[in-house]
């Protein structure tokens, strides 16, 4: 199974996926960093594959040869949890 790692959407896969393919769900790239099994925040240039070059942006297309869907879905990072995590942490 793969999902888009904008919408979430399940895609099926029938060739591998093109710098120029899109999500037929929301219109975002596919051949992209955050859509790659890699793809790492807290890696080395966001990347678990050492030789890759830096991307600047992980949700555009990318000319990366290491490019493998990744299985599953996108976790997205729960930003809100995080912000009430440090704000009991640092309780005034």
């Amino acid at each position: 199974m793969f999902s888009c790692h904008a919408c979430g959407s399940e895609i099926d896969l029938i060739d591998k996926i093109k710098r120029s393919d899109s999500c037929e769900h929301c219109g975002e790239d596919l051949h992209a960093c955050k859509n790659c099994k890699f793809f790492d925040s807290m890696a080395h240039n966001q990347c678990r594959e050492s030789v890759t070059v830096w991307e600047p942006d992980k949700e555009k297309a990318n000319f990366c040869t290491y490019f493998i869907p990744r299985d599953g879905a996108f976790a997205q990072e729960d930003k809100q949890a995080a912000l009430s995590a440090l704000d009991a942490l640092f309780k005034k």
